[in-house]
């Protein structure tokens, strides 16, 4: 797209803005703050370099598109070419399974900070932050309990694998000079009813008290929540009421996955609900359909909702905002690109929302007008104000991206 072009539409968007009360470049600096964290699962099917077994635990990628990144060098490469067409600075989201093994099996109660070293010098060098999470799927001792296992052997060897990954991002923290989110999501529950529901619940707590006993300063604790997994179906032991009273009493960071609440639900609500009582939220933001399927983020009312819930709260300093899906049918970094640009697409009108007067027509009890402006508010010239922002971030405007894809796939990708 033209320069010219670009620079035209972009004033007048401008000059439309401020006849609803919005600094567009005010608007451009707090988007340019907002950081991303990039799942690296996306680039082999949430395979990791621990073993190449099929996915257990309640996860599953489906589709074979060729091109899947093989080994750690892959995986970084396709992330950083994501990355490149992705305005804004971002983070890199690492799950434990990611560590840089160097061929050895090191079993996930051995892990130790020097597996992800180089990890957090690549991250230096693209002037990129990591966070990290736990790993309780896929694993000989996973299972359909880890940390509310009876099994007393199997649960403190979950407990010490979530120990080691809390010292793990404490490292990173310190290395990055910036805090590292790392998040604890465990798949456990059961296919069929179950008559001990308070007594797994009752060893998650526990497990979870003893993996919190030590504190760090360089790390922040995030516990995320589901509905069902596949195969365990009937009971989900850490449910969303289940965390959210942990969370609350313990002053822990909730994680909100878009895809793990009943698809009526509006994650959106929860946002104001929480803040009031636990210090931060961090967003894994999918694409459910019908269940959570992880389908690429598109944008759509869920995350547009979501965006501007956000900012209304004027919580931007509050929530952290991670991604999470994994479609294997399509080009991978094409996903990657698609469900980055979507969220920040959103982001984007929400920061653009006329707030302030429609605040002011709701405080005066004016519906009607807060309805109207809501309305107009959707066809102002958002996508112009986007443009610019890619345009100013060097990375490519519209639909100019798919180009860039086709010649990495070409190059790239299609010679594994």
């Amino acid at each position: 797209m033209k320069e010219a072009s670009i620079t035209k539409a972009y004033e007048i968007a401008i000059e439309r803005y401020q006849a609803v009360g919005i600094n567009v470049e005010e608007v451009m600096e707090k988007l340019q703050k907002v950081q991303l964290s990039l799942h690296c699962w996306q680039a082999d099917d949430v395979t990791g370099f621990e073993s190449k077994g099929e996915l257990t635990g309640g996860i599953q990628a489906t589709g074979n598109y060729p091109g899947k990144a093989r080994n750690i060098d892959e995986v970084r490469a396709d992330i950083k070419k994501a990355a490149s067409l992705i305005p804004g600075n971002h983070r890199v989201n690492l799950h434990e399974i990611y560590g840089d093994f160097k061929g050895e099996f090191v079993d996930r109660d051995q892990v130790e900070p020097k597996h992800f070293d180089s990890w957090m010098q690549w991250a230096k060098e693209n002037n990129l932050k990591l966070d990290f999470n736990s790993t309780s799927f896929s694993h000989p001792k996973s299972g359909n309990l880890s940390l509310s296992n009876p099994d007393e052997s199997i649960r403190n060897f979950w407990i010490e694998h979530t120990k080691r990954c809390r010292e793990i991002a404490q490292k990173i923290g310190e290395y990055q000079n910036d805090p590292c989110i790392m998040n604890i999501w465990v798949h456990d529950g059961s296919k069929d009813i179950t008559v001990n529901r308070m007594k797994y619940r009752a060893l998650l707590k526990d497990s979870l008290d003893n993996i919190f006993e030590k504190k760090y300063d360089m790390m922040k604790d995030c516990i995320e929540s589901k509905v069902f997994g596949i195969g365990l179906e009937s009971y989900t032991v850490g449910s969303n009421d289940f965390y959210v009273g942990y969370g609350s009493k313990n002053n822990k960071i909730i994680t909100l996955d878009t895809g793990h609440f009943h698809p009526t639900e509006s994650v959106a609500d929860k946002v104001s609900s929480l803040l009031l009582f636990v210090p931060e939220l961090m967003l894994h933001v999918s694409r459910p359909v019908r269940w959570d399927s992880d389908h690429v983020t598109i944008l759509n009312d869920d995350t547009l909702d979501l965006c501007k819930e956000i900012v209304r709260c004027d919580a931007l300093n509050k929530v952290h905002i991670g991604l999470d899906y994994f479609d294997a049918s399509i080009n991978r970094i094409g996903a990657y690109v698609i469900g980055s640009r979507a969220t920040q697409k959103c982001m984007c009108q929400a920061l653009l929302e006329p707030l302030n007067t429609l605040r002011k027509y709701e405080a005066e009890d004016k519906g009607f007008q807060r309805l109207a402006l809501l309305e107009e508010s959707k066809s102002l010239p958002w996508n112009a104000v986007w443009d610019m922002f890619c345009y100013k971030n060097n990375v490519p405007v519209g639909e100019e991206f798919i180009a860039e894809i086709e010649k990495y796939e070409t190059e790239v990708t299609s010679k594994r």
